[in-house]
């Protein structure tokens, strides 16, 4: 396993997150302002994580989070239950005119030269006004849980949402399960939030309690305020800088014992080379590199941690385990949407080295 995990062997539940869900609008290639219709993806960093685990995993999984008595509500619900996904939620009341809402997320897809464009509208959300003691941690975790997961995201949405994230890291530690937050930094959010001096001192009362972070140079630099490491990096894909700042990582979280994160160097909007690197108490693996031809880069993080995660919980060698979240992530990437339409099977082929090649 060549880390110190301690990883309970079995529980009712494998893996929990903790997170807001939302709906994503997606037009495709066409932008906003001239969109006509849009797909509807049921998303959160946080849920994603669990969706892939179950659907693509096979693993038993659980999400807390808010919920809404309305048709958006339905749609969502509809869609955690399709995943096989258990759900937790704290019900809200729909006042038929402003809410509270699930939020709504717009995000197209871009094509070659041109960008992905993503904005907001987190109004009147019911998962930010989740706060301590909305959930039963010890009735959830009362038949034993493996790992529990949150993220920057859920975290940047209120004043009361890092603490429901903080005790509901207490309440799994002292069930016996790992712990792990995806560092997930967006400006935008934060820039409402409170800004670069809220945001640091939240993520860093969160990571206390953490023991597996997943996040790159950047979520550290603006999530922990770990400085930019002294090598520069040749490319996107050079670990140097990354592996570069981990001894300040552990000297500011001494908790942590494993640290990984994708690479992505970005030719165009379709045309993206692929890697992923992993620091385990003080070993370092790197995953190989791959060219993806994107279809919807939306989720390859999550589909990444989904993977990873999945391998540690299965026993497997932390080399193996980055080598499955490469896969699911490039795989994820594949598919419009945010959550998995792979297999297992399909992950450790790709995994393995298998190619394109068609399967007859």
């Amino acid at each position: 396993m060549q880390h110190s995990l301690n990883i309970p062997a079995r529980g009712a539940l494998d893996f929990v997150s903790l997170g807001a869900l939302v709906n994503r609008l997606d037009p495709g290639v066409i932008p906003f302002r001239k969109a006509t219709q849009c797909q509807i993806h049921v998303s959160g960093g946080e849920f994603n994580v669990a969706a892939n685990l179950a659907d693509c995993f096979r693993l038993k999984t659980g999400v807390a989070s808010a919920m809404v008595d309305y048709p958006l509500g339905d749609l969502v619900a509809e869609r955690v239950r399709a995943m096989g996904v258990t759900p937790f939620y704290k019900t809200f009341a729909h006042d038929g005119v402003t809410g509270p809402n699930i939020a709504t997320v717009y995000s197209d897809r871009g094509h070659g030269v041109r960008a992905p464009v993503v904005f907001y509208n987190r109004s009147n959300e019911a998962a930010a006004q989740l706060k301590p003691g909305d959930f039963d941690w010890k009735a959830i975790f009362a038949n034993g849980v493996r790992w529990f997961h949150s993220g920057g995201i859920f975290a940047a949405l209120s004043p009361t949402t890092p603490e429901v994230i903080i005790e509901g890291m207490k309440a799994a530690k002292a069930a016996g399960a790992v712990v792990s937050f995806d560092l997930n930094f967006r400006a935008k959010l934060w820039k409402v939030a409170g800004g670069e001096g809220r945001e640091l001192e939240v993520i860093n009362r969160i990571v206390e309690n953490v023991d597996v972070l997943v996040g790159n140079e950047e979520d550290l630099q603006k999530g922990l305020g770990i400085p930019g490491p002294d090598v520069k990096s040749a490319s996107k894909l050079d670990p140097t800088a990354f592996f570069g700042m981990m001894d300040n990582v552990i000297k500011k979280h001494p908790l942590v014992k494993v640290v990984a994160t994708t690479l992505r160097e970005v030719h165009s909007t379709n045309r993206h080379s692929w890697s992923a690197v992993a620091w385990v108490e003080g070993h370092t693996r790197v995953a190989p590199t791959c060219e993806l031809d994107v279809v919807d880069r939306v989720g390859g993080g999550d589909g990444f941690a989904a993977g990873f995660f999945y391998g540690l919980l299965n026993g497997e060698s932390a080399e193996d385990a980055l080598k499955l979240g490469w896969a699911h992530g490039a795989l994820l990437t594949t598919y419009p949407g945010d959550t998995t339409m792979a297999t297992l099977e399909q992950v450790r082929a790709l995994a393995g080295g298998a190619s394109a090649r068609i399967e007859r």
